[in-house]
Order: structure tokens, then C-alpha cells, then sequence
């Protein structure tokens, strides 16, 4: 398996062909799942190989969103397929990076223990400092593709509601990201109760 070669055919056609308009689901965010799966499965006891899988689904998790933003999964799945057998993928291999991709589908609906890191990682960004600064890059994202035009008010609303009902599955996100993941629902909550 060829990582590497992969990795360079597809970060510069992100960087190049991404819509300009998706300021959450773009090449920062890929490269950060990539980073965080990484940390998440290196805390268990993986070999090179499946720590390549994962880095590898992770690295094509979103590429479906150059083509369509509903259903990208699927979509980056068919890239996957069409770019992963050049550089030495078997249809296993493939067939299991698919698995993960398919997993992080909003609600997620992670079955093994490699879906559930790669989960954990497309949403590490909820437990940590710059959790504001990211959601309100997906609120602009909705708001500038015409998805959704929301207000301030109904924004922390529902994402107090997805922070509330979200848990995330391995230990190593659990400690790593939980208290500041409460820290941020604290924060939104407090904000929340003073707009009218």
C-alpha cells in the first residue's frame, strides 16, 4: 500500500478543487482527522499496516464533497475505489477503509473498533479549545452553500443538542476530549441564556 503516493494525488486536488464556499469540510479539516486518528490509534495496539488503513480512510473520508455535499460519504467511497487499487489497495483493504468512511455519516454508527477512532476523530474538534472558532466555520459553510440560514440563537440550540446527545466512543477521545467538551457545552449554554 502506497500511503504516500495516494496522500499527494489527493491533498493538492482538495486544496485545488474543493468549492471555496466550504470553510468547515475542507482541507484543514481532513488533515486534522488525519492527525487525530493517528493519536487515537496509536494508543491501542495496531499494526503499521491498519494504522495505514485508517490514516487512509481518513485522508478520504471528505473527498466525496468534491463532487456532492448530501451523501459525500458514498460518494467519496466511489473515489476510493477508482484512486486506492493504483496504489496497491486490495478490494479488502478498500472494502474496510469504505466501512470507516461510511461510519462517520452523521447520526455515526461506528461497529468496529477502527470505525470508532476514525468517528472519534472526524469530531475531536468538539472537546477542544477551538471547538467555537470551527462550528461557526460550519454554520458559514450552511449559510453561504444555501443548506441552511440560521440564526445565532437557534445555532447554539442545536448545537447544544448535538453536543448533549454525542459521546464519543474510545477511552483515549473520552480522556482526551470530554472535559472540554463539557467546558464548550457550559460555555454555549451560558451564551444561550442571554439572548432573547
Amino acid at each position: 500500500m502506497n500511503y504516500k503516493g495516494a496522500y499527494k494525488i489527493i491533498v493538492p486536488r482538495l486544496i485545488k478543487d474543493l468549492n471555496p464556499s466550504l470553510h468547515y469540510h475542507n482541507i484543514n479539516h481532513t488533515i486534522d482527522v488525519i492527525d487525530s486518528t493517528v493519536r487515537i490509534a496509536k494508543s491501542k495496539d495496531f499494526s503499521p499496516k491498519e494504522i495505514l488503513l485508517m490514516k487512509t480512510a481518513a485522508l478520504f473520508h471528505d473527498t466525496g464533497m468534491l463532487n456532492t455535499y448530501a451523501g459525500h460519504e458514498e460518494a467519496s467511497i466511489e473515489i476510493a475505489k477508482e484512486i486506492l487499487p493504483t496504489f496497491g489497495y486490495s478490494e479488502n483493504d478498500i472494502s474496510f477503509i469504505s466501512g470507516m468512511i461510511l461510519s462517520t455519516k452523521l447520526p455515526q454508527s461506528a461497529k468496529t473498533i477502527e470505525q470508532r477512532i476514525i468517528c472519534d476523530a472526524d469530531l475531536d474538534y468538539l472537546g477542544r479549545n477551538d471547538y467555537f472558532m470551527i462550528s461557526h466555520q460550519l454554520r458559514y459553510e450552511w449559510e453561504l452553500l444555501g443548506l441552511r440560514k440560521i440564526s445565532l440563537k437557534d445555532w447554539y440550540q442545536f448545537q447544544i443538542n448535538f453536543l448533549e446527545g454525542h459521546s464519543f466512543y474510545t477511552k483515549t477521545a473520552q480522556e482526551l476530549r470530554n472535559e472540554g467538551k463539557e467546558k464548550n457545552l457550559k460555555e454555549i449554554k451560558s451564551l444561550f441564556s442571554q439572548m432573547k
